[in-house]
């Protein structure tokens, strides 16, 4: 559907994929199911991130409770903060100045 679509929309459709295929037919994420997401989709980024409060804050969340569900919106918060707090985005950012 995104052929001609930008970098960045292209990267947005893979999100959405990639959490559909996780989803249950409602559209959501248990904790658990999200943590293991997390953990074997996006490794690159949160490795190394295990000694950061906020890292920790988000495992414990997904931790308690891990039946709990966790709808797109919310998925999408939690790789935002990731993101924004690994180490990686740095090094991306230094290599593109």
């Amino acid at each position: 559907a995104l052929e001609q679509g930008s970098d960045l929309e292209k990267a947005f459709a893979t999100v959405v994929l990639v959490f559909n295929n996780y989803a249950d037919t409602t559209g959501k994420l248990t904790r658990a199911e999200t943590k293991n997401l997390l953990q074997t989709q996006f490794w690159h980024f949160i490795q190394g991130q295990e000694n950061k409060l906020i890292y920790q804050e988000i495992i414990s969340d997904l931790n308690e409770k891990p039946e709990d569900k966790i709808d797109f919106e919310d998925f999408m918060t939690i790789l935002v903060i990731l993101t924004l707090t690994s180490d990686l985005l740095e090094e991306i950012t230094n290599n593109e100045t």
